[in-house]
């Protein structure tokens, strides 16, 4: 399905109507940390991200933002600036004086159903005012509750949480909207936003649509998660702009996101495995992903590679098996890219956790910055480690928290029994 889109004017950057596919990513600083943040701005903009979003949990963090942006824009740096907001709709509303473009989740935007429209219609009366955009990003694990009543956690239900809003934004004609539907699964995450694009069509609606494979996690198996669904949607010209997700420092997202583009498979000189990932993704992610292709009469490996041994082009094809959902010949990691809402060392509990649970096969290990993307975005892992503040983890067994206030020294070797105790 081919997808003609609007245009949304975001800051210097144009999203929609048939404008380059643009290349985004988020801060996993502190937004309270001026400098840190204003320095990490500095760096993915030179790696060439072409928009960076930032925690924007409450009203001190929107006063930081507005310190930041002045900061770039005296310093000669123009990327436009996202607010990253939740469970707040008084501070999303605040951000849209400072943003450059806010984003919400319908997920947590409102508890009070029947406050949702008054809420939107104060946000967008701002946002016409301060020219500010507006992201509706929905997210598979934090669907509100009457979605989950009526729809399940699905890409049904993702589909129909993201309509409901922008039907609201269509009927008070605000069509200054991005749209989103993500999740760590990448078939959920291609089947939702083709359930997205043809929905819109039908109702006569052509939104820019945002990309994304969230908590992909880091590495080899995080880079193919988002390659898969991201490349699979930008092939059948679905997707605006677009975000890797990785559980790594966000230049890394834009250095790997940006060989993406164009989107064709010939563009690539394959001279190592980053290549080899995008290169492998246009080619057998759509057909692995829909089960056109069938796995199991592929020969192994089925991709070609002058600077990797069979063995290692072996592995590479499982693990790209396993991230289009066909096969599981090791833990699955769901991980979040970090944000300022983040708790602890991400990058290097994600290294401990997997060099711990390596030998594990047929178990699903969420890792979680915050509350944010924890109990409700760990979606269908079996165990996870959320973050809880102040040196302490909590430990859950699917969405169920059975070990509380475990010190951070202690806890990936207590995740560790918790599984094993499982499986036995």
């Amino acid at each position: 399905m081919i997808m003609r889109t609007h245009t949304v004017q975001v800051g210097k950057l144009t999203i929609g109507g048939g404008n380059p596919v643009s290349v985004q990513t988020m801060c996993n600083t502190d937004t309270l940390d001026i400098e840190a943040s204003v320095a990490q701005c500095e760096r993915v903009a030179r790696e060439g991200a072409q928009l960076v979003r930032l925690t924007t949990q409450g009203a001190p963090q929107v006063k930081a933002l507005a310190i930041i942006k002045q900061k770039l824009r005296s310093r000669g740096v123009d990327i436009p600036l996202v607010a990253d907001v939740h469970f707040s709709a008084a501070t999303a509303i605040q951000a849209a004086h400072v943003a450059d473009k806010v984003r919400i989740n319908p997920g947590n935007f409102s508890k009070d159903l029947s406050q949702v429209r008054d809420l939107l219609t104060q946000l967008f009366q701002v946002c016409r005012e301060h020219g500010t955009a507006l992201r509706i990003g929905v997210n598979h694990g934090s669907l509100p509750a009457h979605i989950l009543e009526s729809y399940g956690n699905s890409p049904e239900g993702m589909c129909q949480a993201a309509m409901e809003y922008l039907a609201i934004c269509w009927e008070q004609d605000f069509p200054h909207v991005v749209v989103s539907l993500k999740s760590s699964n990448t078939r959920i995450m291609v089947q939702a936003n083709r359930m997205l694009a043809a929905r819109m069509k039908e109702m006569q609606m052509n939104y820019p649509i945002h990309l994304g494979v969230t908590e992909s996690g880091n590495g080899r198996e995080g880079r193919l998660k988002s390659a898969a669904g991201i490349i699979t949607l930008l092939r059948e010209e679905i997707g605006d702009t677009f975000r890797v997700s990785l559980t790594e420092a966000p230049e890394e997202e834009i250095r790997f996101g940006k060989m993406f583009l164009p989107v064709t498979g010939d563009h690539l000189q394959v001279t190592g495995w980053d290549q080899l990932i995008v290169s492998a993704c246009y080619k057998w992610a759509p057909g692995l992903l829909d089960g056109t292709i069938d796995w199991k009469t592929l020969p192994l490996p089925f991709v070609e590679a002058p600077f990797a041994t069979k063995e290692e082009l072996k592995d590479f094809c499982m693990d790209l098996l396993q991230a289009t959902r066909c096969v599981f010949a090791k833990p699955e990691y769901i991980s979040c890219p970090g944000c300022g809402r983040t708790k602890f060392n991400l990058e290097e509990t994600v290294r401990a956790i997997k060099q711990a649970t390596s030998h594990l096969k047929g178990c699903t290990i969420a890792v979680m910055g915050c509350i944010v993307n924890g109990p409700g975005e760990m979606a269908d892992a079996q165990y996870g480690y959320v973050g809880e503040g102040k040196g302490k983890v909590t430990l859950y067994k699917g969405k169920t928290p059975v070990m509380r206030g475990i010190p951070q020294e202690e806890a990936v070797a207590r995740l560790l029994e918790l599984i094993e105790s499982q499986q036995k």
